[in-house]
């Protein structure tokens, strides 16, 4: 039961963690839990504890959107400056959609179309340098459609010729926008990728 109990408030203070509490009155917390579990009456009716909650995860949700903002925001003034410097760099080249890409090798193949099928390699990191995914690391190539994948490495592809290794440069609205992707990519984070196509597969 000492283990039960340990590991029910494990469990309970993790939801708390993940809805946004960090601090409790822990005497007032055991007492709540103690007078529902026995049967006795709450210190304080339902309807206001329902309205406290309320309230308390309205405000909790607004601090942090508010949160994100300035993170997207900060992400978004780094990545523009980055991307600014980059494109001054010799043999990077700068597409109207704002995409940068540099050619490390040239292929002799074919281009793929937007509903072909291709055969990649490719590494990408944040402009700081975190890598955040490999196939490289993964030891196989990755398989997708090219219009598939973020809307940079769409276009991209589309100018790459079989054979190719180009660097990516790509601005957050031709990546995964102002939400980002989990927790490996920030919202409004510049990119940076090895793209190496290997095969136009039809």
């Amino acid at each position: 039961m000492d283990k039960l109990s340990y590991a029910l408030g494990m469990s309970i203070a993790q939801s708390l963690i993940q809805s946004g509490v960090n601090e409790l009155a822990y005497e007032d917390f055991k007492n709540a839990v103690a007078d529902c579990l026995e049967g006795r009456e709450p210190a304080i009716p339902m309807d206001e504890a329902n309205d406290v909650l309320n309230d308390f995860f309205a405000r909790t949700q607004q601090e942090m959107m508010e949160k994100q903002k300035e993170v997207a925001a900060a992400f978004k003034a780094d990545g523009e400056n980055w991307l600014a410097e980059n494109a001054k760099k010799e043999g990077v080249n700068v597409l109207p959609s704002g995409l940068q890409y540099k050619v490390v090798k040239e292929g002799n193949g074919k281009k793929p179309g937007k509903s072909a099928q291709v055969k990649c390699h490719y590494e990408g990191t944040l402009t700081n340098g975190m890598k955040f995914d490999s196939s490289y690391d993964r030891g196989e190539p990755a398989i997708f459609g090219v219009n598939q994948v973020i809307a940079g490495w769409t276009e991209a592809l589309q100018l790459m010729s079989e054979g190719s290794v180009w660097e990516l440069y790509i601005p957050y609205h031709l990546a995964y926008g102002e939400a980002g992707a989990g927790a490996a990519i920030p919202p409004c984070a510049a990119l940076v990728f090895k793209v190496e196509l290997l095969e136009v597969l039809d």
